[in-house]
């Protein structure tokens, strides 16, 4: 690869030691040893990869771009998210209050009462490990009932049985 003859060995552990993340690192080695005699097929073997890939990563370094730019992947956004802005706001506000206080008669928020909730109010469809997600990027956190001792009062324990099947856990703000 000539374009590679154009940077020096040195040139390439200095962006070495000026990149994070583990693909630019490999990258980065893998011309460094391509500049010290080791050939792609070589390096596919090292890396467990195809040597197209290696060719790829290679090539990365025929530009006028910085060798710490070359060697890192573009921003990628992800998918758009299903609420806007302003109504991943609302629901933050609302799961931080009980669900009685939004007309919902349940205990405590669930993923399974969320995802319902979402559906009504705005329309879109998440599933529960999503719906888990967002309980979590709203600040909540799962909690489980703890045990009190058997020392305490029998009436205490009774409720305590009551909200444990009533809720099977709660999703409160930590």
């Amino acid at each position: 690869m000539d374009h590679l003859n154009e940077i020096s060995v040195e040139e390439l552990q200095e962006a070495l030691d000026n990149v994070d993340g583990n693909k630019p690192t490999q990258r980065l080695l893998a011309a460094i040893a391509y500049k010290n005699g080791v050939t792609q097929t070589e390096l596919a073997e090292w890396y467990d990869t195809e040597r197209k890939t290696i060719y790829n990563w290679l090539k990365r370094f025929d530009t006028d771009d910085p060798l710490e730019q070359a060697v890192s992947d573009a921003h990628r956004s992800g998918r758009k998210r299903k609420l806007s802005e302003k109504q991943q706001q609302a629901f933050e506000q609302t799961v931080h209050e009980s669900p009685q206080e939004s007309g919902i008669d349940a205990p405590a928020w669930t993923p399974a009462l969320a995802q319902e909730y979402l559906q009504e109010t705005y329309g879109v469809e998440y599933s529960v490990p999503s719906c888990r997600r967002l309980l979590t990027e709203a600040g909540l956190s799962f909690q489980k009932p703890r045990r009190s001792t058997a020392e305490s009062d029998e009436n205490e324990q009774d409720e305590f049985y009551d909200e444990i099947r009533e809720s099977g856990g709660k999703w409160m703000p930590q």
